[in-house]
């Protein structure tokens, strides 16, 4: 992280495209329709035979581990890093995975190992449990993990939807790769929207606030060369709110404005604005955005509702239900020593991504 640098907060001019500028915190802030961001680099160890750490756990709180101790957490995971058996309902989870695996298993007996550049879109709606364990295979070298978890609420009227889950291989992700009169080059990876140059969005799942035509939600993934120059484009939606992170590099300026700090920036959404990357390395970026959906949002954990009724009948619910039960013999769940990605759909659908 560069030092720190007060003025790179100072409260915008009325006249510029940027609403307001913070630090990255964790998680990251996030504006209706999104619900939460957190960005997870974890520098892992060599892996052990039980494909977790082959390092020492002493002085960790397992079962609660964010200590980020040697660069890198347990989470609630004791063997296996990652997130055990949780339930979700009312909204959405994006899980982008720029390095590293992640082994995917839910109620409704889906399974996936995904990585290296996929994202999952994981419907909640009415309820399911799901673990994310973050698998390592590698135990002659470092085992990297990278990755955005992005929860993007529901409307009242698709928080009881039927969950789905979709996998976006990395292969199949949109991107476009711009270059400035110098030569040098931009790239942009398209999750959810559309971007001039990148092909065809791909489609989100049918009850998510993204698969709404005037919607105009956005997730997108920039990498910008050290000294290039990129205009991010105007979004598409008259009332649409647009979230820059910028989480890599040293300094960028942003509309003119020279940041030397990670930082969060809300931007005037129906405006172009002029990125430069000024530092000697690369720089990178987040963007999330999206027309809000305006509802009320009440959250208890892992359950987002419109009213504190609804949670609690969602509480009775979970109690009732457990959205499914879990049929799997582990409680902690891993696929196996073959690096080969995978999903298997609820049903014994099954799908690969090309190359593996």
């Amino acid at each position: 992280m560069p030092a720190d640098s007060t003025a790179s907060f100072a409260t915008p001019s009325a006249a510029s495209p940027i609403l307001e500028a913070k630090p990255l915190g964790f998680p990251w802030a996030t504006i209706d329709p999104f619900l939460f961001c957190a960005y997870h680099d974890d520098a892992y160890p060599r892996a052990n035979a039980q494909m977790g750490p082959d390092a020492s756990l002493a002085g960790r709180d397992i079962g609660q581990d964010f200590s980020r101790k040697d660069g890198w957490s347990m989470y609630h995971g004791e063997k296996v890093p990652g997130f055990p058996p949780h339930p979700h309902r009312g909204f959405e989870t994006v899980t982008v995975v720029r390095k590293g695996l992640i082994d995917h298993s839910d109620s409704l007996g889906a399974t996936a190992r995904f990585g290296r550049g996929d994202a999952q879109w994981l419907t909640a709606g009415k309820g399911i449990v799901h673990a994310e364990m973050f698998p390592l295979l590698d135990e002659k070298n470092d085992n990297p993990l990278e990755l955005f978890q992005i929860w993007l609420n529901l409307p009242a009227r698709s928080k009881m939807s039927e969950p789905h889950f979709t996998m976006f291989w990395g292969q199949d992700i949109p991107r476009l790769t711009a270059t400035d009169a110098e030569g040098r080059t931009t790239e942009v990876a398209v999750v959810a929207g559309r971007l001039a140059g990148a092909g065809a969005p791909l489609p989100p799942p049918p009850d998510s606030w993204a698969a709404q035509a005037d919607a105009d939600v956005a997730i997108w993934t920039i990498r910008m060369a050290p000294g290039a120059r990129w205009e991010l484009p105007a979004a598409g939606g008259d009332d649409t709110r647009r979230m820059l992170y910028f989480f890599k590099g040293t300094s960028i300026e942003v509309a003119g404005r020279q940041l030397d700090q990670h930082a969060a920036l809300e931007l005037r959404a129906g405006e172009a604005v002029a990125l430069h990357n000024t530092g000697a390395g690369e720089a990178e970026f987040l963007l999330l955005q999206g027309k809000p959906i305006g509802e009320p949002v009440v959250q208890y954990g892992p359950f987002v509702m419109n009213t504190q009724a609804e949670i609690a009948q969602t509480m009775a619910d979970y109690r009732r239900t457990q959205f499914g039960g879990w049929s799997f013999a582990d409680d902690a769940p891993v696929h196996g020593r073959e690096p080969a990605r995978f999903a298997r759909h609820p049903g014994g659908r099954e799908e690969k991504p090309a190359g593996g």
